[in-house]
């Protein structure tokens, strides 16, 4: 088993797109592994913060950011899984500002 790590991810989904585009983004939270619904308004997969592995989002200034704890290779899968997806729903190229996607 490989070790869990922490892990963050901004993407380029701002948070002063329409409602139209967050509303596709929640339908999008739903539909990935692990989903396990609003915690206190947060979307969360897998587990909470005092679980060993978990996944939560927030919308910030930088983006739509999400705070990973598992091993390297499923958040990989994940995070690749909601960039692909997202691209297919939202109509524009969803990755990290930090690597040139805008």
């Amino acid at each position: 088993m490989e070790a869990i790590h922490s892990h963050n991810c901004n993407l380029n989904i701002w948070y002063y797109l329409p409602d139209e585009v967050w509303n596709k983004v929640a339908k999008l939270y739903e539909r990935m592994p692990g989903w396990m619904g609003y915690i206190d308004g947060i979307p969360h997969w897998y587990g909470q913060e005092e679980d060993d592995v978990y996944i939560q989002a927030s919308v910030e200034l930088s983006g739509l950011s999400f705070y990973a704890q598992m091993d390297q290779s499923d958040w990989d899968s994940w995070i690749g899984r909601f960039k692909s997806e997202a691209t297919k729903v939202l109509g524009f190229e969803v990755g990290e500002p930090e690597d040139g996607v805008e």
